[in-house]
């Protein structure tokens, strides 16, 4: 979102302390701020739950997934034009 952790720390009513300590040394928040935090940065609550499904993505995914969803919908539409380009090219060059 391009935040910093007073302005996150300012919307969820918590010290900017609190906030990186989430961030960077893993302080597990209540569940209220949980919910705070995942619904105003819009993150997927599977990714905490469901752990073992996401350590298999590749780090490089990752990082992908989070630049995808700062975009907004006419930028995705190019990155869907652009994949679907090399799924094209790959399969032409392999003779599919």
């Amino acid at each position: 979102m391009g935040w910093t952790q007073e302005h996150l720390a300012q919307l969820i009513d918590r010290t900017s302390h609190t906030v990186m300590y989430m961030e960077t040394r893993g302080q597990h928040p209540s569940l209220n701020v949980f919910y705070q935090v995942v619904t105003l940065l819009d993150i997927s609550v599977d990714r905490f739950f469901f752990t073992n499904r996401h350590n298999k993505e590749s780090e490089r995914r990752q990082r992908i997934d989070m630049l995808l969803d700062s975009l907004d919908e006419r930028e995705l539409s190019v990155i869907e034009a652009t994949a679907e380009g090399l799924k094209k090219s790959r399969e032409i060059e392999s003779g599919k």
